[in-house]
């Protein structure tokens, strides 16, 4: 189990992570998976001491990340580390003609899991791998610059992580049961029900034994 009492808990992403968290509120937790597991671990354990911070920041790619880690991840020391970014590493390769190499993303990834756990070598480390639901044919098409990304997600995860959630492969299971814009309008953003499928396997990951 990755979680303990008084554990302080961090959030780090881009606008999915983000989820419209108010900034000038150091514990503001957006209104997405953080916020709802927040609620759930509260409601289930109240007496855990649990502390929560959402740092994600709406279209940050790994190097944005990496720019702002010590402010916004290893000063705050956090027991637990979840990290989900990737998705805008491959949206700007075609909206802004900026593209992130697989092996650019994968550098970057590990050099700021490392820092955390040096910093902190007794941290647990959560990792998220970013996903993709095929809304459009345009959507689809990013899978040729995304898998790369996710497959270094998951050796990134292998070398630092504690626990990993497999999101891209949850939410294409998902897909069988209700169509992808049920889950994310534009194949990118959750709705609320994506953010509740989020929330639900990332607190089956670090709970688990």
């Amino acid at each position: 189990m990755l979680l303990s009492k008084n554990a302080v808990i961090l959030f780090q992403g881009d606008s999915i992570t983000d989820a419209g968290r108010d900034r000038t509120d150091p514990a503001g937790l957006g209104t997405g998976y953080p916020l709802m597991i927040a609620n759930a671990l509260n409601a289930a354990y109240p007496d855990w001491n649990l502390t929560f911070y959402n740092r994600g920041v709406s279209g940050d790619r790994t190097t944005e990340m990496e720019a702002r880690w010590r402010e916004d991840c290893l000063d705050i020391r956090p027991d637990l580390l979840s990290v989900l970014i990737g998705i805008n590493d491959t949206w700007r390769r075609y909206d802004q003609n900026s593209p992130t190499s697989a092996e650019e993303y994968y550098k970057r990834l590990c050099r700021m899991l490392k820092a955390a756990r040096d910093e902190n070598p007794n941290i647990r480390i959560l990792l998220i791998e970013p996903f993709l639901l095929h809304v459009s044919e345009e959507r689809m098409s990013w899978r040729e610059d995304l898998n790369p990304k996710i497959l270094y997600n998951r050796q990134a995860a292998i070398e630092y992580a504690d626990a990993f959630v497999p999101m891209d492969g949850y939410f294409a299971a998902a897909c069988l049961k209700r169509g992808p814009s049920f889950w994310a309008g534009d194949g990118v953003h959750p709705s609320q029900a994506g953010h509740a499928l989020i929330a639900r396997k990332w607190i089956e990951a670090a709970l688990a034994e």
